[in-house]
């Protein structure tokens, strides 16, 4: 039974108003072409590199996707197989071989890194050479496997080749790799990039440029006014870094920042009555769940004693009412996950069968494993081990040590001892990265395509930090991944996610609908699933609605014409 009372916020209906009241002043304004302005968006944490192929924090993206620009990205629908739902980016064209094992990129001449040099074929073949090597340790290697190689036929045309066909060979070769500057970098061993100068002062070629990174105080960037596809609309972005929630909060609603992506639902009331302030839906393809180790974090060699058996990894599921935790906790901005992915990118929810909420069932399951109460202390036992485990939980994230609290009231009602422990981020990152836990409360932000999961689940994922291991998953992710039949392929995706349901590869919790908040004055495009800033360089300030910070202008050499 869960204590906790359930809360009726009414969210849905102000965040309806809010996002209209925001697209109203979008027509009204006409699409202007002004620029101008000033944005301060305040962060919880601050990057630790700014080097594309090791950036994995948010906040790291959303700087690195301002600076830097892809090959190609993907359009608005997200659409991954083939190439017509990419637009041009670096490249202003390419062309699929006969035999479709290779594609060549024409580079478009009037591209130009923040230094003034022109972007050539030889940027592409070492932006490739600097992502899967492993003196660098990009976590998204793996997503690169299919790319045999990267060549350059002429200054302005790389040519990517790969080691077989498959439907998202062209997403491969371009979503997961930001260009970047081989007359800069290629004089520097490629494992100490990460140590470089660059990391910290990055050059690239996207429609703002880097200015200054203050530690711990802020990252600025500022319109590149001489960028091939127009300079940004903004003059500058600011990331103002404040890692204590409570004192981010303050400075939003004191008007001294414009944008907050963290906001919780308790504060979106506050928003409401703020002159200034509206919330801007923002529905990021992510989903959270409770980890669970496969492995003994006492001895890696050896299976966990207690999460290796999936009938135990069955009963911690069956024990959880995970409808009412999301009520509980997020009221009508969440919904139960129902696997490895998104609902959004599931192709069909409805085929799946989710474990069902059962605590007697569960209890049934534990107990025929060999699971009981032995001593009457209200817990279980077997072999003189209790049935326990600590919840690891970050620091960060209220809604998760919420989760945690309700989690370890529902394991007991069925005999289990469930101890949240909140770590600071980096301490709880680190005891991840090393496999020494029982359990976590964690979550994936996901890319398009769901090529990720091969990251993240799969048997030999760089990212599985379970150590979950199934090669009947294995098989059907790689099915639905190399088909080219639309309606095959979505037949093994369901198959895939109803083993991972089965195995319960981890208890899938909830996707949260997380609305940003932001000032009044900025007309935005629709935010990105796959990353708020996606389009920060089209976001403008509505000139009959700008204050004083809008109307510095650039100044100085960081923003000086080329």
């Amino acid at each position: 039974m869960i204590r906790a009372p359930l809360r009726s916020l009414s969210l849905l209906p102000l965040l309806a108003v809010l996002a209209c009241g925001g697209a109203s002043r979008e027509a009204a304004d006409g699409g202007t072409d002004a620029t101008g302005g000033t944005m301060i968006a305040v962060v919880p944490a601050e990057p630790t590199t700014l080097l594309p192929p090791l950036v994995t924090s948010a906040q790291g993206g959303a700087v690195v996707a301002a600076l830097f620009d892809r090959l190609a990205d993907i359009g608005p629908a997200l659409e991954t197989y083939g190439d017509v739902g990419f637009e041009p980016r670096l490249a202003m064209s390419w062309r699929w071989a006969p035999d479709s094992m290779s594609i060549a990129f024409a580079l478009d001449p009037a591209a130009r890194w923040h230094d003034g040099a022109p972007v050539r074929a030889a940027d592409v073949r070492f932006t490739y050479r600097a992502y899967t090597s492993d003196s660098v340790g990009a976590e998204g290697r793996s997503l690169l496997g299919n790319i045999d190689s990267v060549s350059v036929a002429d200054s302005m045309t790389a040519v990517f080749w790969f080691k077989r066909r498959t439907p998202q060979q062209f997403y491969d070769a371009t979503y997961h790799m930001w260009i970047l500057p081989s007359h800069l970098l290629d004089t520097v061993p490629l494992s100490r990039l990460g140590e470089s100068s660059f990391a910290r002062q990055p050059v690239g070629t996207g429609r703002f440029r880097f200015a200054r990174w203050d530690p711990g105080q802020r990252i600025e960037l500022v319109a590149d006014t001489a960028n091939a596809r127009g300079r940004a609309r903004l003059d500058r972005v600011i990331w103002s870094i404040v890692p204590d929630f409570g004192a981010a909060t303050m400075k939003l609603f004191a008007g001294e920042a414009d944008f907050f992506e963290m906001i919780r639902p308790d504060n979106f009331a506050q928003v409401a009555r703020t002159p200034t302030l509206r919330l801007v839906d923002n529905r990021a393809l992510a989903y959270n769940f409770l980890a669970l180790n496969f492995r003994d974090p006492r001895a890696l060699s050896r299976p966990h004693p207690i999460f290796s058996e999936v009938p135990v990894r069955r009963a911690l599921t069956m024990a959880i009412d995970r409808e009412r935790l999301v009520r509980n906790v997020f009221d009508s901005l969440g919904v139960v996950a129902l696997a490895p992915a998104p609902r959004a990118l599931i192709p069909d929810t409805g085929a799946l069968r989710p474990l069902p909420y059962d605590p007697a069932a569960a209890r049934a399951l534990l107990d025929s494993a060999g699971w009981r109460d032995g001593d009457g202390d209200g817990f279980r036992e077997r072999n003189g081990a209790a049935l326990a485990f600590e919840i690891l939980v970050p620091n960060s994230s209220a809604s998760r040590q919420r989760y945690a609290v309700l989690l370890q009231e529902q394991y007991r009602a069925i005999g289990v001892k469930a101890t949240p422990l909140v770590l600071d981020v980096n301490a709880l990152v680190a005891r991840i990265d090393r496999h020494t836990f029982d359990a976590y409360l964690g979550g994936w932000g996901t890319s398009p395509g769901l090529v990720g999961l091969r990251q993240t689940w799969a048997s030999s994922g760089a990212a599985n930090s379970s150590a979950y291991s199934s090669r009947a998953f294995d098989a059907l992710l790689d099915s639905a991944l190399t088909t080219f039949d639309a309606s095959r392929s979505r037949g093994y995706w369901a198959r895939a996610f109803q083993q991972a349901i089965d195995d319960v590869a981890a208890v899938w919790l909830y996707e949260q609908r997380t609305p940003v908040a932001i000032h009044r004055r900025f007309i935005v495009p629709p935010l990105r699933p796959d990353g708020w800033s996606a389009n920060l360089a089209d976001w403008r300030v509505d000139p009959a609605q700008r204050i004083d910070r809008d109307r510095i202008g650039l100044g100085g050499p960081v923003g000086a014409k080329r």
